[in-house]
């Protein structure tokens, strides 16, 4: 008797399936698509950083960038304004841009943009 119910209920749930196997397939494709895109996206994603940042010693020496410079390119990185930087470091405007002026010609650029780009390239910056 449990043999039968047993073939009864095999034989429905293949019936099932058959009937539904556009949709079972859908799914299994679905699910295949979810997995790669999963495994592609911890490939490919960058992650961050886990260390201490340790800056290029030898680069600042070389290009003697001072502590005071230093602190404003790490501002110029954060994307601040002179004043933000002259209120941040209570220091005046126009000794800001003199900073900003020495950085630019000691990393050979001509825009924040460039200088940040430089510095990152050197290992300057983080």
């Amino acid at each position: 008797m449990a043999a039968i119910v047993w073939l009864l209920d095999w034989l429905d749930y293949r019936r099932a399936i058959h009937d539904r196997s556009g949709e079972l397939y859908v799914l299994a494709v679905a699910v295949i698509f979810a997995l790669l895109g999963g495994w592609l996206a911890l490939r490919l994603i960058p992650r961050p950083a886990t260390g201490t940042f340790v800056a290029n010693e030898a680069a600042l020496r070389q290009l003697r960038i001072s502590a005071r410079e230093r602190e404003v390119l790490a501002l110029l990185a954060k994307g601040a304004t002179n004043k933000g930087i002259a209120r941040t470091l209570e220091i005046s405007p126009n000794t800001v841009k003199t900073h900003v002026a020495s950085l630019y010609a000691k990393l050979e650029a001509s825009n924040r943009t460039q200088a940040v780009a430089q510095a990152r390239a050197l290992s300057i910056l983080p």
